[in-house]
Parts: C-alpha cells; structure tokens; sequence
C-alpha cells in the first residue's frame, strides 16, 4: 500500500498539524486525565483517518477486452436502463459505484481503447447518492472506443463532502483498463454506461473493488 500523489500534500499538513497540537498539549498541560488523553486520541484518529483516505492497496488487475471492469471502489447504488443525454444520446445501462469516505478514492479505466470524449462540468453538490447527482452535481464526462467501436462513458460526480475531482483524460490518448483515470477527494460516486445488450454482474447494494471486479461483459 502507498500514498496516492493527491495526497501527499494534505498528508503532510496533517501529520504536521497534528504533531504540533500534540506537542503544545504535552508542553503545556501539567496534570493529565482521561480528558486530555481522549483529546489527544481523537486528533490521532482525525489525522489517521485523513491519511488513510488517500491510500492506494498494490492489486493485480484485471485485463479482459471483453469486460467492464469496476472503476471505484463502493457500493453499486444503480443498475438501469437510461437515456445517455451527453454523449452516447441512446438507451443504455447504467452502473453506479458510491464511494463512502472509507473506501479508496482512485478512479480506474474500465476498458482500454481511445478516449473520444473528456469534459467537465461545473454543478452543485447533492449527496452522491441521490438520482439527479448524475446530471446536475459537479462532474466530469469521459467517452471511451474500444478497438470494436463499441463506446462506454465513464462518469466521476463529486458529493456532498467531495468538492474536489481530479480527471487525467485527454481526448485522443489511448488509455489501459485498469490504469488511473483520476481521483475524487472525500466521498463521491462513479456512473458508467454501457450497450443495452451487455450481460451485467452485479446487483444493487453489491460491494465492488477498482480494477478487480467484473461489473459486465460487452
């Protein structure tokens, strides 16, 4: 496991934060008790916790031309058929990975082929759970063409709590399943759509990990 490059420098602020807060108690508080020791306790865990957000777990991927493969970790919130408005502007199914702040925050390429499509909006910031976050939250939009021509646009939505996304997409690269598309800070969610005709996985309330379960098969 290591620290994913988002992070270093809120790590470092933090463990240095929490180190001077220690140091002043211990310097200034003569008598100890349960009080002070929980104190002190809580800033271990609050600095522990924000750490540990930005951790990155050594996996072997999987690579499978043929399937989808999770792009978050989290929980799957929708399995339906929709309306592509943005991109694919056809029937599609949906998936949606929510991401609680305990789980790791990278975001993986699902599938490899030519990214056709990267954009990114502005927007409000309801809790990543709720249906209308697909379209109305801050987001970020990609469209993926495997070698068969078949597209799958990715989608990264900020949350209630996450008010930051990282996207590394360009249009015209060539990216890798299971290779970093981006990183969304403290909770968000994650849509993917894929053809109608694709044999699906999974089901409501699955727990799914990036770049390791199989979500669908084209």
């Amino acid at each position: 496991m290591y620290i994913h490059r988002e992070g270093y420098k809120i790590c470092i602020i933090t463990a240095v934060v929490a180190i001077a807060i220690i140091g002043a108690i211990v310097n200034f508080i003569q008598v100890w008790n349960v009080l002070w020791w929980a104190v002190v306790g809580a800033i271990v865990v609050c600095a522990a916790f924000i750490i540990r957000f930005f951790r990155i777990p050594k996996r072997e991927l999987i690579h499978n031309h043929n399937q989808i493969i999770a792009s978050a970790d989290g929980k799957i919130v929708v399995v339906e058929q929709v309306y592509e408005s943005e991109v694919l502007k056809c029937d599609c199914i949906q998936i949606s990975t929510f991401m609680s702040p305990s789980n790791v925050h990278v975001n993986r390429y699902p599938i490899s082929g030519k990214v056709v499509y990267a954009n990114y909006h502005e927007g409000k910031y309801f809790i990543a759970k709720h249906p209308k976050s697909s379209t109305l939250n801050e987001r970020t939009t990609i469209c993926i063409e495997t070698e068969d021509g078949k597209r799958i646009v990715v989608r990264q939505i900020a949350g209630a709590l996450a008010r930051r996304i990282v996207c590394y997409s360009k249009e015209g690269e060539e990216v890798m399943q299971g290779t970093e598309l981006g990183f969304i800070k403290f909770g968000s969610r994650v849509d993917l759509f894929i053809p109608t005709d694709s044999d699906i996985h999974v089901e409501l309330e699955d727990k799914v990990k990036g770049g390791l379960s199989v979500l669908a098969t084209l």
